[in-house]
This record gives structure tokens, C-alpha cells and sequence, in this order.
């Protein structure tokens, strides 16, 4: 694993390298980029290394300086010896199912601020988990400040997750995200009232979630599931079945076992 890992950093490098010599005789982008791409991934070790000091630098702020956001996200990933596996998961599940990606890991680490919301709600969370929770919140307000994306640090999120475009996901306290899930912008996981104890969503492994979705309550979607773009979800949704509309009912079936994964266009009508 410790090989895969070093081959996935060093074709990352790499691709900086191409990417700056490509960009030599162009206008503007080589001036643009040069530095970010310099001391981002070529002078970094590790992608551990590289999206600490990323997320240090967009997070900062006057009360808390970069290089002690840093320390604190080296400290974590470096603590959980699953990091840097998920970490790639999510790289590589961004350049499989999004087509920006353009089929390179550094774009997504270096570029989507949903990959950086996610990676910081993880941090966020393992902070949780340890009862440090004035630091698992201060990190959530910052996300939801610097990207728009609010996830409770308490959210339970599983690996191999697109979060694409990302503006406007809100994610809650009692949610669990299961593996392999793809979910566009606008998309919440909420309760249905103010209410406490377990009241947010649950939802399985290969789930594809549509834009502007809002999945409400304590319910579950099942896996392999498919939830069209704007539906309002206030029941559960068996497993391989796609549901649309508001409140959303049973349209179809998804065209394939994990539409997560698959990202497949619409197969329903309203």
C-alpha cells in the first residue's frame, strides 16, 4: 500500500511538472501558477503534506494563522493511519465520475473545493471523535465561511465521495454518507424540526444524489439508489430505485447497480 501511495504522489508531481513546462510560453499561466504548483507539489513529500499546507492557506485567518492550522492538519492526517488511503479515494473518485478533472489528481487537489470541504470534515470529525470540539467546530465554521459547504464535524462520511461543484451542501450532525456516494451542489442532509437525537439521513453505499435535493429526516436511502435533481425525500427509498419529484415517489431504476460510481445521466421523467 505504502507503494501505491508514493507511485500516486510521484505521478502527481509529475503531472505539476508537465503541466508548468506546458505553460512556459503561454501569457499568463506560468506567472499564475508557478509558485502555487512549486510549493504545493513539487517541494512536498507527501499528499498529506501538500493538502495541509493547501487547506492552511484558504482557511487562515487573523485570530488563527496558517502555520497553525498546518501543524493541526499534519498532526491529524498524520494520527490516522486510513489519511492518506481515503484521501486518494476521493482523488480518485473525483477524476473517474467528473470530466473537469481531466483525468489528473492534481486538479481536485489543488482546485475543488469540494475535495477540500471533505478532507477538512474529516479532520473536523477525528477532532470530534477525540472530544476536541471546540476545534472540530471552529473548523466546520470555516468551511461553511470559505467554501459554503456546512457539514456537523459529528457527520459520518464514508470513502470514494464526490461532492461535486459543492456550494450549498449542508450535511447534519446524525447523517451517515456511505461509501462510493456522488452528490452535486445544493444538495441537504436535514432534520425536519428542532427536535434532538438521531434525526438526519442515512444513506447507503453507490447512491447518486442531484442537485438541489433535500433528503429530510431520520430516513434511509438504500444502496445503489438514485435521487433526482430538486427532490424533496421525506421517506425511505428502497435500494436500487430511483425516486423524483416533490415529495419525491419511485420513478424507475437505475441503469446500473451503483449510479454513484457511475454518475449515469437521468433516466426518469416527471
Amino acid at each position: 500500500m505504502r507503494a501505491t501511495f508514493e507511485n500516486n504522489w510521484k505521478l502527481i508531481q509529475e503531472d505539476a511538472r508537465k503541466i508548468l513546462s506546458a505553460s512556459e510560453n503561454e501569457l499568463y499561466s506560468f506567472d499564475l501558477i508557478h509558485n502555487l504548483y512549486d510549493k504545493a507539489i513539487l517541494q512536498q513529500a507527501s499528499v498529506i503534506d501538500s493538502l495541509s499546507g493547501l487547506l492552511a492557506s484558504k482557511l487562515y485567518s487573523q485570530e488563527v494563522p496558517a502555520q497553525t492550522l498546518n501543524k493541526l492538519f499534519l498532526d491529524v492526517l498524520g494520527n490516522s493511519s486510513e489519511s492518506q488511503k481515503v484521501i486518494y479515494l476521493d482523488l480518485a473518485a473525483i477524476v473517474e465520475r467528473d470530466p473537469a478533472a481531466d483525468r489528473k489528481m492534481i486538479n481536485p487537489l489543488l482546485f475543488f473545493k469540494g475535495f477540500h470541504a471533505l478532507q477538512l470534515h474529516r479532520i473536523a470529525h477525528w477532532l470530534w471523535n477525540k472530544q476536541e470540539k471546540a476545534a472540530a467546530f471552529f473548523l466546520q465554521s470555516r468551511s461553511s465561511l470559505v467554501f459554503s459547504v456546512d457539514i456537523h464535524p459529528a457527520a459520518k462520511i464514508g470513502s470514494g465521495i464526490l461532492i461535486d461543484h459543492a456550494t450549498g451542501i449542508v450535511i447534519g450532525e446524525t447523517a451517515v454518507v456511505g461509501n462510493n456516494v456522488s452528490m452535486l451542489h445544493g444538495v441537504t442532509l436535514g432534520g425536519t424540526g428542532k427536535h434532538g437525537g438521531d434525526r438526519h439521513p442515512k444513506i447507503g453505499d453507490g447512491v447518486q444524489i442531484g442537485a438541489g435535493a433535500k433528503i429530510l429526516g431520520n430516513i434511509k436511502v438504500g444502496e445503489g439508489s438514485k435521487v433526482a435533481a430538486e427532490s424533496v425525500v421525506l421517506t425511505d427509498v428502497p435500494a436500487h430505485t430511483t425516486v423524483a419529484g416533490v415529495p419525491a415517489r419511485v420513478v424507475g431504476t437505475p441503469r446500473t447497480q451503483n449510479p454513484g460510481k457511475t454518475m449515469e445521466e437521468p433516466d426518469y421523467e416527471i
